[in-house]
């Protein structure tokens, strides 16, 4: 019986070494180096996510370029179907569907001006310009100007 303890005991070992990787393969760092305590850790996780580079200083490296910026407004169905029709295809949180008459009708009755208002400034559930913060003004008018013509 302790011979067969131990054998087995010989056999685990020996299975273990087989299978046990080296630790360059479990971390890149040396084994007081992997607790989350360690002093590499703790700056790895309070080091700063960016940084600020004020104009006229010496910053190091060029940011990288941004979205290219449009030449101009977008359309009024370009802004409906990048932002409004989330909520106005669908009659999501009482969105009037576009196209929908009957209820589109009251709130063409009050006018575009109201409706480019309430689209700017938001509106029970409808929050300020949809949510659409890239939006100019002038993008949200031709917007509202788009679903009242789809609605009428």
């Amino acid at each position: 019986m302790l011979t067969a303890s131990l054998v087995l005991i010989a056999a685990l070992f020996a299975a273990g070494n087989v299978a046990a990787k080296s630790t360059k393969e479990i971390s890149p760092y040396p084994l007081g180096e992997r607790s989350v305590f360690s002093d590499r850790a703790i700056e790895d996780r309070i080091k700063p996510v960016g940084s600020v580079c004020v104009e006229g200083e010496e910053c190091g490296t060029a940011a990288p370029a941004g979205e290219e910026v449009a030449s101009g407004p977008r359309s009024g169905d370009a802004v409906y179907n990048a932002s409004c029709a989330a909520c106005h295809a669908t009659g999501a949180a009482g969105a009037p569907k576009t196209g929908d008459k009957a209820a589109w009708a009251p709130r063409i009755a009050q006018g575009n001006a109201t409706l480019v208002k309430h689209a700017i400034d938001g509106l029970n559930a409808m929050p300020p310009k949809g949510m659409c913060m890239t939006c100019s003004d002038d993008e949200i008018k031709a917007a509202v100007e788009y679903m009242v013509s789809e609605s009428k």
